[in-house]
């Protein structure tokens, strides 16, 4: 069956402003993000892919531009299913407000029980994107073969949650998972089992030194997983 690579997009205005974006519409990515994007096709030089599948929001469309540039032809197609978490009345708001709601710490511990207000369930978002991947890997395979590569590029609480489906984690445990902007992560899938090959590759190892505090942005306890998949290294 087919490798699956996931490219989560690249840094956004959102990220930096410690805001959950979710599905509002324009947001971009920032002069990072840019950079990250522009560099993805030389990190995936070496990779023979069949297709790219993207999510339909502007930060992966403009992740994927650079790609689809180098590569004149790529086929590509927008996949609502691998779209953002619908977050809701939680779209928009600052992280730090929303870690005072209940529900913040629902999120974190028991997230498969977790739904967002005017919006999706976590268990629910996970099974929209396991249901894709197993579609394309379907379509992939009977159109290039067993052996086939495509890329999607989407959000980083998507990701986690394909990521913890193809270790067989509950997803109370995904937020274990973390995937900075424009990482790549890999899983290749077998009529038995998946296997994940890269989790969260950036080829950047800033993100193992100590994180500075952003000036204005209040400091969330190291022990909460990412809401949104967050900034990244600084």
């Amino acid at each position: 069956m087919p490798t699956l690579i996931l490219v989560r997009h690249g840094r956004s205005t959102a990220n930096t402003g410690g805001v959950l974006a979710g599905r509002t519409p324009g947001i971009a990515l920032d002069e990072r993000g840019t950079a990250q994007a522009a560099a993805l096709p030389a990190r995936l030089a070496q990779v023979p892919l069949a297709a790219a599948v993207t999510s339909p929001l502007q930060r992966c469309r403009e992740t994927l531009a650079p790609l689809l540039a180098a590569r004149p032809g790529l086929p590509l197609h927008t996949d609502e299913r691998v779209g953002e978490c619908d977050y809701g009345d939680w779209s928009g708001r600052g992280i730090a407000e929303l870690t005072a709601e209940p529900l913040w710490e629902v999120v974190q511990r028991h997230p498969s029980s977790a739904a967002f207000p005017g919006g999706e369930s976590v268990r629910a978002m996970q099974a929209r994107a396991v249901d894709a991947v197993r579609d394309w890997n379907a379509r992939m395979e009977a159109g290039h073969g067993h052996d086939a590569r495509y890329l999607v590029c989407t959000h980083g609480d998507i990701i986690k949650a394909l990521v913890a489906d193809a270790l067989g984690l509950h997803l109370d445990l995904f937020q274990r998972i973390a995937v900075d902007p424009c990482s790549v992560t890999a899983i290749r899938y077998t009529r038995l089992r998946p296997f994940l090959v890269r989790l969260g590759d950036t080829g950047d190892l800033r993100g193992l030194a100590p994180h500075e505090e952003t000036p204005g942005q209040a400091r969330r306890p190291e022990e909460d997983g990412v809401v949104g998949g967050g900034a990244g290294a600084p």
